[in-house]
């Protein structure tokens, strides 16, 4: 309200002026030309629903389109300089919202990279190029336990709760992912009438809260998760051991942002911090994960379970395969999030010195998986910063079958890295409870973004593929993936590390694997 009593008060200011030009100085002209011209201005981006800025900020809101119109290293100080953490790099990050916004996603004059630049990474392309398909790949999750498994595609929406995000952005993120066919994980803040609103298929997430599925003292409801676990509408479960913002840590949700709206949904009190526990209480060791996994499985009617974990110690990992290998029953997938990833709050110093990179810990997983003759039985997904379609493309080449992306359906959906979430005060309406800023996140327009961001980055990522020489992405090797190593030298990943063979760890553990092994006990992490 107090946007448009602004706007108001400018309005009367403005025609008080013109008034007063009558038999006065001429100077009252120029007075009245600059009041009215900003109550036009601010009437249309009050009215607008193409830029969620302008709706919360009329008129002061132009001053960041400003930037964006002079040098990039201008724009860059003055919107990231007094932000913390690693947001995108702005390259990345427009390119994003050019996708989105479904514009030329074109740069001229090469790169701006540093290509000499130790780490700088390129893929392998062909003298054999080809031209892409037109139907997007999907994967199938489901192994020989499954039921009803689940064709997902190649990118997805990464877990984001409602109360970490608006009502708004939810909506807008099924509604997308509704109209492109891809998933939309729920977070673990249960499932939401926002996510139910437009029928976009769901992974629901469990954490160690059970939101959604809870009983009063917080344990985990069997007949609550089954009730909700065979709607139609969830097409996989995935149970959350870690995350990437904060390994070792429960979710935390501010007390400002737990709305009346948010404690109905998730069943807590109206406006306490929510921090959830740093483990879960349905299990305590690798077997009793098995048995879980085993449990959602038949609750749920036979539809694909696995589980998400930032990955720490190897030998947990591989305690969690001998487990697996015991009973006999995998996981359906396993989704790899990265330390690097992360859209929800979190101490600085959880997010920048624990859990393992997302490039380390898919390799890993990978690898486990591959060892102990698994991996033909077990998706795995990349969840951490993924982007672009060259980060699709790389984290297939080191190890995963699908990817999952949280940062870019937040710019997809408006977000600007302000990066005060956590203060409920976020001002074009993503990751806020306050009515007054989440109305400025328009949904149907908001929805086509993140489809068409999903689309055209799907889409590019087969051509880069196509472009390699290769048919489909199953075909993509570590040797098609290379890594600047020095000033003069290039290497492959496979040149680069240790890759196992499938049954390796079963038969013959190499020396740099053994130790791990025979430490990994599927009694307990």
């Amino acid at each position: 309200m107090t946007r448009w009593l602004i706007v108001l008060v400018i309005w009367i200011l403005g025609l008080g002026a013109a008034a007063l030009t009558v038999g006065l100085a001429r100077a009252w002209w120029f007075v009245a030309a600059v009041l009215l011209t900003l109550a036009v201005v601010g009437t249309r981006d009050l009215l607008q629903r193409r830029h969620s800025l302008l709706r919360n900020y009329p008129i002061l809101g132009h001053a960041r389109f400003l930037l964006e119109k002079i040098r990039p290293e201008i724009q860059q100080y003055f919107i990231e300089s007094s932000t913390d953490g690693t947001p995108f790099d702005r390259e990345t990050r427009d390119l994003v919202y050019s996708r989105a916004k479904g514009t030329l996603a074109e740069e001229p004059f090469g790169t701006e990279r540093d290509v000499h630049a130790i780490g700088y990474e390129f893929m392998t392309h062909s003298l054999r190029a080809r031209t892409a398909p037109s139907e997007p790949p999907r994967v199938r999750l489901g192994g020989p336990d499954c039921l009803r498994p689940y064709d997902i595609a190649l990118l997805n929406v990464s877990a984001m709760s409602f109360g970490a995000l608006s009502g708004n952005a939810i909506e807008a993120l099924n509604a997308g992912a509704a109209r492109g066919g891809f998933a939309h994980d729920t977070g673990e803040g249960a499932i939401s009438p926002y996510h139910r609103k437009h029928g976009g298929d769901l992974i629901w997430e469990i954490g160690s809260a059970y939101f959604g599925c809870r009983t009063r003292d917080g344990r985990f409801d069997a007949s609550a998760f089954a009730e909700l676990a065979r709607g139609e509408q969830v097409k996989a479960i995935s149970i959350k051991l870690s995350q990437g913002a904060k390994p070792g840590l429960g979710g935390i949700l501010p007390g400002a942002k737990v709305s009346r709206e948010i404690a109905e949904t998730r069943g807590l009190p109206l406006g306490e911090t929510v921090v959830s526990p740093p483990a879960h209480t349905a299990f305590r060791t690798p077997n009793e994960l098995v048995d879980f996994i085993i449990e959602l499985r038949a609750l749920s009617g036979g539809k694909p379970v696995g589980f998400k974990l930032c990955v720490g110690s190897r030998v947990e990992f591989l305690a969690i395969c001998k487990a697996m290998r015991r009973r006999d029953v995998t996981a359906d997938f396993v989704i790899v999030d990265g330390s690097e990833g992360g859209t929800g709050a979190g101490p600085v110093e959880f997010e920048d010195n624990m859990g393992m990179p997302l490039t380390e810990g898919l390799m890993l997983v990978h690898n486990a998986l591959t060892g102990t003759g698994l991996r033909d039985r077990i998706k795995i997904g990349a969840s951490g910063k993924v982007a672009s379609a060259a980060d699709i493309v790389k984290r297939i080449i080191q190890g995963a079958d699908f990817t999952m992306s949280a940062r870019a359906m937040m710019f997809a959906v408006g977000c600007i890295q302000a990066q005060i979430c956590h203060t409920n005060r976020c001002p074009v309406g993503v990751t806020t409870q306050d009515p007054e800023r989440t109305r400025a996140l328009d949904v149907p327009d908001k929805a086509a973004r993140v489809f068409r961001f999903q689309k055209s980055t799907v889409a590019s990522a087969q051509q880069m593929v196509a472009s390699m020489g290769l048919d489909s992405f199953d075909q993509l090797t570590p040797d098609m993936l290379n890594r600047r190593v020095d000033g003069v030298t290039t290497e492959t990943y496979a040149e680069l590390y240790e890759w196992l063979m499938p049954g390796e760890l079963l038969d013959d553990p190499p020396a740099s694997w053994l130790s791990d092994w025979i430490d990994a006990d599927s009694a307990h992490f």
